[in-house]
């Protein structure tokens, strides 16, 4: 029996008029109860994505509502002249590059990524770190940005120069509050990263360097580096970005439930794992 048939039996025009009002039903019924998207909407102007939405309010005991739900609704809501789409993270397809790097010469004393422990791979450790640069137009200014493996938890900052002096001032700058948790710091294959040997020392840790053309080494950095741009914009000038647009950043990107740690955030991972050491070494002293 043919679904969209009538008393008469299956006639086209009312066929596809039974499939319209089906279809409106779907998107304008009550799937997501008003308390409940409340609560999405909130989550979506904070820049988490459906999936997340989702799996974090099922992690906490919330109501639960699946991201299938969530993208449909956003959908119907755009068809009608809505704006709800303008919070989901466009995706863009990645062209492969050729000849981007600096081709000045090699840095002085690198030790490569092949030497690094095998541990760091396995992220079971707190306390190992990736290292790169987002530039901004114009290749002149640019963002330093690292994140802890384990944890993800991203810390940037801007940099008025592209320099290796002010690239390794900012690195031990923002890291010199955790440096008791900084084991090793992985780094992308420039020249930007030609004081290694005064970050390691400074930090008092061991740093490496990823293969030429290999950013699949560092790839939650790089990941990372992708959701910065959702604030940063590749043709953005980074001349007029202020430490409060820094600041709302990296919040954002600290406070996301992630899939990979069980939609729970950044924020809360880095934290409890930091205090558990601090309490740690309190015990052994």
């Amino acid at each position: 029996m043919l679904r969209n048939r009538g008393e008469r039996g299956y006639r086209p025009k009312q066929a596809h008029a039974l499939y319209q009002a089906r279809l409106l039903a779907c998107e304008n019924g009550p799937r997501i109860c008003a308390d409940t998207w409340s609560l999405v909407e909130t989550r979506l102007t904070e820049t988490w994505s459906p999936e997340q939405i989702s799996g974090y309010f099922k992690a906490n005991g919330q109501p639960t509502v699946s991201h299938e739900a969530i993208y449909q609704r956003i959908y119907a809501d755009k068809r009608a002249g809505g704006t709800l789409h303008r919070a989901l993270r466009c995706q863009k397809l990645r062209k492969k590059r050729y000849g981007g790097r600096d081709r000045r010469g090699t840095i002085p004393h690198q030790v490569s990524i092949d030497k690094r422990p095998a541990i760091v791979a396995s992220r079971k450790r707190f306390g190992d770190w990736e290292a790169d640069l987002v530039i901004g137009a114009g290749q002149k200014q640019a963002l330093v940005t690292m994140n802890e493996r384990t944890s993800r938890y991203a810390l940037f900052a801007h940099v008025p120069f592209k320099t290796a002096q002010a690239v390794s001032d900012t690195l031990i700058s923002l890291l010199t509050p955790f440096a008791a948790c900084v084991h090793t710091l992985t780094t992308d294959n420039c020249r930007e990263f030609a004081q290694h040997e005064r970050i390691a020392k400074e930090l008092d840790a061991d740093l490496f360097f990823a293969h030429p053309y290999s950013s699949w080494e560092r790839g939650a950095n790089e990941n990372m580096n992708g959701l910065i741009r959702e604030f940063f914009p590749k043709k953005m000038r980074f001349d007029s970005i202020t430490k409060k647009d820094i600041s709302i950043a990296m919040h954002y990107l600290n406070h996301r439930p992630r899939k990979c740690l069980g939609f729970k955030t950044p924020h809360e991972v880095f934290w409890k794992k930091l205090h558990s050491r601090h309490n740690a070494i309190a015990l052994q002293a």
